[in-house]
């Protein structure tokens, strides 16, 4: 029997956000249309945060903005706050004004998780069943996303937090980690440094599937030199 690997992380190295940003949304592009060559359909699920936000701009911008599958396109997101969608937090709220609004994406095709019920556990169970409902799951095997976009988060004071769980992260065809300043380093090192550490972004490695980290140097600063290369 033939058992899959876990993914050994890729790393790119790039000068500053705007180059991050600009890198991420090509991979994006890449995955999309690799993803619809293969299967019809492209699904990605969104992270929320400053770094993947200035992405979404440049997808939703030319050339990008006309490259990619919108017509096929099956959207989820990975990560939200317990809060209405027009709320400053709202991961959703910031990519439907940064990417959503402004790309012929479906609005079918959009699956927000609705974090300002006030049952989190009927959330997240209900953004389950429209999980595998959508993608067209069985019972008990668990989803396998094209992309599943991340960020480190810097600590924030909203109580209520919705993730996808590790099963699903570790069952994507691609992650992308999108990593931006200085003050992310020291995660970034020891993430990358000791796959065993226990922090959450160092328990992420899908399994038959590409992990690939896109830092600007200012994140990469704390990497041993032999990693720094770009």
């Amino acid at each position: 029997m033939i058992v899959p690997m876990a993914a050994t992380p890729e790393i790119r190295i790039v000068n500053d956000p705007s180059a991050l940003a600009e890198t991420a949304a090509q991979e994006v592009l890449e995955v999309a249309r690799a993803a619809v060559a293969a299967r019809g359909r492209f699904t990605v699920a969104l992270a929320g945060g400053s770094t993947p936000r200035e992405t979404y701009r440049r997808l939703a911008q030319p050339p990008l903005a006309a490259q990619m599958p919108w017509d096929r396109t099956v959207l989820f997101f990975g990560d939200e706050r317990g809060v209405p969608p027009d709320h400053a937090d709202s991961n959703y709220g910031m990519a439907h004004a940064a990417l959503l609004s402004r790309v012929p994406i479906p609005p079918d095709r959009v699956f927000r998780i609705p974090g300002e019920r006030a049952d989190p556990d009927a959330v997240a169970a209900e953004y389950a069943r429209t999980m595998a409902e959508v993608l067209g799951v069985r019972r008990g095997e668990v989803p396998r996303l094209d992309l599943i976009l991340l960020g480190l988060a810097a600590a924030a004071s909203i109580p209520q937090r919705f993730t996808l769980t590790y099963p699903i992260l570790n069952a994507a065809a691609c992650v992308i980690y999108l990593v931006s300043g200085a003050e992310k380093a020291k995660v970034v090192k020891a993430a990358l440094g000791d796959r065993s550490s226990g922090l959450p972004a160092a328990m992420v490695s899908p399994v038959d599937g590409r992990l690939l980290w896109i830092l600007d140097r200012a994140a990469a600063s704390l990497l041993p030199s032999s990693r720094r290369a770009s």
